[in-house]
């Protein structure tokens, strides 16, 4: 392996950049990135807050600064877990986000404002706002005892991730001279993306979403006012973490333990506070979500394609086939992967999850069709 790095400054109108780039292996580049924006968050909104955004690239697709077109690629992660954990996982071929990259797109992911390496509200450094059942865990570090909410409205909003995606999106099209980019999902990542797409359809060339956290009868405006809540804030111990994956499998070796270990110790890299609360933590804001509904995708028009794993407990996979038979796009497919769970991108079965991608960015096809319904990794 080849150790590469690079400084650079980038000032634009949407914001600042400060990259610092370290190559991954001989042909791939990793530069890391900070999009400065003023908040819309309830927790902190007029306040400056930084996005913390991750590009992977080969050097050759980027060419002066500048990308070609349909071939910039952005990752949203979903309710719980960052973008670089999810997508960037130091494992064998894992990294979903370096499969595309050496396919020839310029990939990057960001975390919305109280995830991973974005800023975090500092009501977030208060263990008394994880909801009471879950404190106990908090005893006797940080916390002596456990005590009621500090701060009872949301954290962050799926309107303030929308705000979040659209300052990121937004500055990569400037960044890489392209009108739409892809976006690519995870779970709460489906309301996210497909949520702000629906916003903003010229902006976005395709989706693609693994187990979108689909709600056909979901809301599709905020309540007004927010409800309080008794603990705005969720977390995820590695007993946790275990806990409901293996819940989820329903083949032999479906996941490579050393795979999970992985993750979990990216998990803690990305919040060094939770990292020291109990046996360590992984902490993120409880997002109240709306505006991904019958209503809302029945006039969409985006290429989409959206993949369930065939154990997902999360998602289950009758929720995503809901969302296929609503969406409007004419160009949709629903692909129901065997031997998976919600963590499909960290199985057995991630190399079929990044093939199916790939192929849709490219084509706007599975298996050469525009639409329909289909199994993969099944026996034949």
């Amino acid at each position: 392996m080849t150790t590469m790095k690079r400084l650079c400054l980038i000032t634009l109108a949407t914001g600042c950049l400060a990259a610092t780039a370290v190559a991954q292996d001989a042909k791939l580049t990793t530069t890391e990135l900070s999009v400065r924006v003023t908040s819309t968050a309830p927790s902190m909104a007029g306040q400056r807050a930084q996005l913390y955004v991750r590009e992977v690239a080969l050097p050759s697709t980027v060419v002066g600064g500048k990308a070609g077109a349909d071939k910039v690629v952005l990752f949203v992660h979903g309710a719980g877990t960052p973008a670089e954990v999810s997508f960037d996982v130091p494992y064998q071929d894992y990294s979903w986000m370096a499969y595309l990259a050496k396919a020839g797109y310029d990939v990057f992911a960001m975390d919305t404002t109280g995830y991973g390496r974005s800023t975090r509200p500092k009501v977030m450094d208060n263990a008394c706002n994880v909801p009471p059942d879950a404190q106990a865990q908090y005893v006797p570090k940080p916390l002596k005892a456990t005590c009621p909410a500090a701060y009872t409205q949301p954290i962050t909003t799926m309107g303030s991730d929308w705000d979040d995606i659209g300052a990121v999106v937004d500055h990569l099209r400037a960044l890489r001279g392209v009108e739409k980019i892809a976006l690519v999902g995870w779970s709460q990542g489906g309301p996210r993306t497909a949520g702000y797409t629906a916003r903003n359809p010229a902006k976005i060339s395709k989706l693609v979403v693994l187990a979108p956290a689909y709600n056909r009868t979901g809301p599709s405006a905020p309540p007004n006012p927010f409800p309080a809540m008794n603990g705005p804030m969720t977390s995820q111990t590695r007993a946790d973490f275990d806990a409901n994956w293996n819940r989820q499998v329903g083949c032999a070796d479906q996941y490579d333990p050393a795979a999970s270990a992985a993750v979990w110790s990216e998990m803690l890299a990305s919040d060094p506070v939770g990292a020291t609360w109990g046996p360590g933590m992984r902490r993120a804001p409880q997002v109240p979500s709306w505006g991904f509904n019958q209503a809302v995708v029945a006039k969409m028009n985006t290429p989409f394609l959206m993949i369930a794993g065939a154990h997902d407990k999360q998602v289950p996979p009758e929720r995503v086939r809901d969302l296929y038979a609503d969406l409007g796009s004419p160009q949709k497919v629903f692909v129901d992967l065997a031997c998976s769970s919600h963590n499909a991108m960290w199985e057995r079965n991630h190399a079929l999850l990044f093939a199916a991608s790939l192929e849709w960015l490219q084509k706007g096809t599975y298996n050469g069709q525009s639409k329909g319904e289909f199994k993969l990794g099944y026996a034949p």
